[in-house]
């Protein structure tokens, strides 16, 4: 019987037909490992692959913007596919999110705003203190967007036109400036790098309108207009430094009525000059009559502008004269200052010119701190004022002073009552003056000697030593070698042999 091609080619048992399973192809992955083992290099890199990702893992899971760990995407850094992803931030109100940030550290505040706007502005609520630079930042308004909380502001630097890629900077009486190569005549700054007075007190106008709970603020040549606007709007401002401001600007002060705190800054050589006379003074001390402290910097005057700030501002506690100008006998009018607790003198170049007569003086009842700082005291005779005038003080700080000898020194005998000396920088003053002053004060708790050359430790007198033994307190670094003495006591260092010729002596 015949049969056709097809007939042939088929064949009826189905279990014939099945075809024949696939043979498998050897993967590179499968051929390693069963022909060969891993090199040295190949397993190092594993390593490390593997030690790279376990640290971003754990990066991103203390980091506070970590995703869930469900999300590989997230967890190894790659970039998200699904753009609408949801944010979970969105579920929590703007208070919530505020008491998480208030948690944050202030170092993450500006890498946390650039997540989203949100964030952005609810970060900008979180501030309450700034330094503007550019003045446009007030004028255009966006600074009252950014940050709609403040309390703290600073407009000196956007006042000053500075160079932008300079690396100069000059700095004098807290007022950092960055100049230029160009060599001016009359100082680093010109008239013409400062704004006008009055496109600063319109930006004193916006910022007193949008901030009326400023406590805060730092004015850099503005009028009696601008000041007007911050004292009759910000009614809880307590804290103001006025930067290049004539007498007559003062009268926009009048109504801060809660002003306690004051810095006055009227002339600073090389950068502005501006007069701040006895009219000024007058005029502060009628309308700041709440004063607690007190700067006076490069600030001209003379008696009867102290008298009426003694007389006028009942709590003043602290009053800081720096780099005055005022004429002479200034300092007979501090016994005006009925309440005055801390007195400061720095960068003075004379103390009082002419003090007058040592017994029209008078004193400060209740004085109990006196700093002077980087002062010219070659004057005997003003020295011996300020000493008489600061006679009931219990502390006295010396630190940097010019030409304090021995016989300037003795001046401050007359302070009976003293309970913590200081002295810093004081290389012309001996152990002999020091001695016959401290051993005065019978009240004598706390001593402090540094960097005084002149005061040897060979010369201390067993006077001198005995009320060291009765200090409370005592840091005695007059030069190197007291330091290098004190540090080698009892190690037998230094004592000429002794520990050479120890075993010798039997």
């Amino acid at each position: 019987m015949s049969q056709s091609p097809e007939e042939k080619t088929t064949n009826p048992n189905p279990k014939n037909n099945q075809k024949p399973p696939p043979i498998p192809i050897p993967t590179p992955t499968s051929l390693n490992s069963k022909t060969r083992t891993l090199s040295l290099p190949e397993l190092w890199f594993k390593e490390q692959a593997l030690k790279h990702v376990t640290l971003k893992m754990k990066s991103l899971s203390n980091s506070p913007l970590a995703s869930p760990p469900s999300d590989p995407d997230k967890i190894f850094g790659l970039p998200s596919n699904d753009p609408t992803r949801p944010d979970y931030t969105s579920l929590l109100s703007d208070e919530l999110l505020l008491q998480v940030f208030n948690k944050v550290p202030i170092s993450q505040y500006v890498s946390n705003s650039l997540v989203c706007k949100r964030w952005f502005f609810l970060h900008g609520r979180l501030v309450h203190s700034i330094k503007v630079i550019d003045f446009g930042f007030v004028n255009s308004g966006r600074v009252f967007t950014r940050f709609p909380n403040l309390e703290n502001i600073d407009i000196v630097h956007a006042c000053i036109k500075m160079p932008r890629n300079s690396g100069i900077l000059i700095t004098r009486n807290n007022l950092s400036v960055y100049v230029g190569t160009k060599l001016l005549s009359g100082g680093f700054i010109e008239e013409n790098d400062l704004l006008s007075s009055d496109l600063i007190d319109n930006g004193l106008q916006l910022i007193s309108k949008s901030y009326p709970n400023l406590r805060r603020i730092v004015v850099f040549g503005t009028s009696e207009n601008g000041l007007l606007s911050v004292s009759s709007k910000c009614e809880m401002l307590q804290e103001l430094e006025l930067h290049c401001c004539g007498d007559m600007s003062l009268k926009g002060i009048s109504g801060c009525r809660n002003l306690q705190v004051l810095k006055l800054i009227g002339c600073v050589d090389g950068f502005y000059n501006s007069v701040v006379s006895d009219i000024g003074l007058t005029i502060l001390a009628q309308g700041c009559r709440r004063l607690v402290k007190l700067e006076l910097c490069g600030c001209e005057g003379s008696y009867d502008g102290i008298k009426a700030i003694g007389q006028c501002c009942q709590m003043l506690e602290e009053l800081t004269i720096c780099d005055h100008r005022m004429d002479g006998g200034w300092l007979a009018a501090l016994s005006f200052c009925e309440n005055l607790k801390t007195l400061r003198l720095q960068s003075c170049k004379s103390v009082d010119s002419s003090p007058g007569l040592l017994e029209h003086l008078g004193s400060c009842p209740t004085l109990e701190e006196l700093h002077v700082q980087r002062c010219q005291m070659r004057d005997k005779q003003a020295v011996k004022a300020l000493f008489l005038v600061c006679k009931t003080v219990r502390e006295i700080v010396l630190q940097n002073c010019w030409r304090l000898e021995d016989e300037v020194f003795a001046a401050a005998s007359v302070c009976r009552r003293v309970r913590l000396l200081s002295l810093e920088g004081c290389s012309l003053l001996t152990t002999g003056g020091l001695e016959s002053v401290i051993l005065n004060w019978k009240e004598l708790q706390r001593l402090t000697v540094i960097s005084s050359n002149n005061i040897k430790d060979s010369e201390i007198t067993p006077d001198l030593a005995t009320l060291f033994s009765v200090l409370k307190e005592l840091k005695w670094r007059p030069d190197s070698r007291s330091l290098l003495s004190s540090g080698l006591a009892g190690t037998g260092v230094g004592n000429k042999g002794g520990r050479f010729f120890k075993g010798l002596k039997g």
